[in-house]
């Protein structure tokens, strides 16, 4: 309510409320209901507390109040992209997950107040979903001519000199902002090719937060509102009729016939911010012919085949249909041995979840191709499992799968939008 009520205010009292232990409490059972694997000391959830959670929490405590707490190396591992490449992921321990935790309670809704609303990533109460109605909605309003635009290594590129300024325009207790130095300056460990342990950045890392550390979210999104709100306050949204729609360092723009110039605005603005425009990645695209890809959708020129009609629509991408079908199939494989029970409720989870997502705009062809890809895989793997020497089209018709044997069929599900025929 202060940080809405008075723009201007910088927030001088908050580390005191970072080691009470109502909020560290609670920092823990988020920590714990997140999940995740233990970071460089190996030591798990259950690990403490087996040995007494209340004496572990004034310990972390007792640190952050007399100002001993150092953070730990945050453990490196690779996560495969969509793309074929890997994306590093950082992971802290639990301890200072914990204490990172505290720190975005206290420090989120001051920078929540400050926002601009057409940013949707890590923000409580907004979603990807929402970026996406926001999307489809505007190009619907005639902003067709679009910058698909990709910002390289965005969050190993933030530099912490500038990120560090932001933070201070709104907090300034000089305890909390060295407590986020401490974190930005983490070191990094990680494995050779031989399997050995090494360790880098630390104190001389001049740029980049660690991308699964809990403050990160908050801290990028700190650094992208620079960038927003120069766009809005620079006149640029109303000159070009540019919309901007961000999700965390995902960002298409969206314009009324000035998409050329909205891209060599965004070029010439990211260097200032110590950032990079990933060329190859950056297109211009008239949604009216073509298509571009945004969190998972894919935008723009759709055909009906019914009537013949052309409609700007939103769909899952053939990204996400294809990444759905592959986990699908890694489930399905004769390795399994699970039990049928146990391997459906696996399988339906993983469909439930991509439909909770996937569940708005034109759904339908997708739908009826993941459903002709479960059945497919779903009577191959119990072909095998059973002996069965045909085809077995008929042991597990789609009335067995989909009634007696339980599997979640997709195409038919409720929900979503009417798209609007081009004229």
């Amino acid at each position: 309510m202060k940080a809405k009520a008075e723009p201007a205010f910088r927030f001088y009292s908050l580390h005191d409320k970072m080691w009470r232990d109502d909020v560290l409490a609670h920092a823990f059972a988020l920590a714990k209901a997140n999940g995740g694997a233990p970071g460089v000391d190996g030591e798990s959830f259950a690990d403490i507390e087996a040995r007494g959670l209340e004496t572990w929490l004034a310990g972390l405590a007792q640190e952050l109040k007399e100002g001993t707490y150092r953070p730990q190396p945050v453990r490196r591992v690779m996560i495969p992209k969509p793309d074929g490449g890997e994306r590093p992921l950082g992971i802290p321990t639990i301890r200072d997950r914990v204490a990172q935790t505290a720190a975005k309670l206290v420090l989120e809704p001051i920078f929540e107040a400050d926002f601009e609303p057409n940013a949707y990533g890590y923000r409580p109460g907004r979603s990807a979903t929402g970026a996406v109605r926001e999307v489809h909605q505007l190009l619907l309003a005639g902003h067709t001519d679009v910058v698909d635009a990709d910002l390289a290594s965005y969050f190993d590129e933030i530099p912490h000199r500038d990120l560090l300024r932001s933070v201070a325009q709104r907090v300034a207790d000089r305890h909390v902002l060295r407590l986020i130095k401490l974190w930005l300056k983490a070191p990094v460990a990680e494995q050779d090719e031989r399997g050995r342990r090494i360790m880098t950045g630390g104190r001389k890392r001049t740029k980049g937060t660690p991308q699964g550390g809990v403050l990160s979210p908050v801290l990028a999104n700190i650094y992208m509102n620079r960038f927003l709100k120069y766009w809005r306050r620079n006149g640029h949204r109303d000159q070009l009729q540019a919309h901007i729609i961000a999700y965390a360092d995902d960002l298409v723009i969206l314009t009324r016939g000035h998409a050329a110039e909205a891209m060599a605005r965004l070029q010439a603005a990211m260097p200032r911010l110590g950032l990079k425009v990933n060329e190859a990645k950056t297109a211009v695209v008239d949604a009216r012919t073509q298509r571009f890809d945004f969190l998972g959708y894919s935008f723009g020129a759709h055909y009906r085949r019914w009537n013949g009609w052309w409609y700007l629509g939103a769909s899952p991408s053939k990204k996400s249909v294809q990444r759905l079908k592959a986990n699908i199939s890694a489930l399905l494989v004769p390795a399994n041995s699970g039990n049928w029970p146990r391997t459906r409720d696996r399988m339906n989870r993983m469909l439930r979840g991509w439909a909770g997502y996937f569940c708005y705009g034109s759904r339908g062809v997708a739908y009826r191709a993941i459903d002709a890809h479960v059945a497919q895989r779903t009577r191959h793997f119990l072909r095998r499992r059973h002996k069965v020497a045909s085809r077995a089209t008929r042991q597990f018709s789609d009335q067995r799968l989909y009634g007696e044997l339980g599997v979640l069929q997709l195409q038919g599900s409720p929900g979503g939008a009417r798209p609007k025929a081009l004229t």
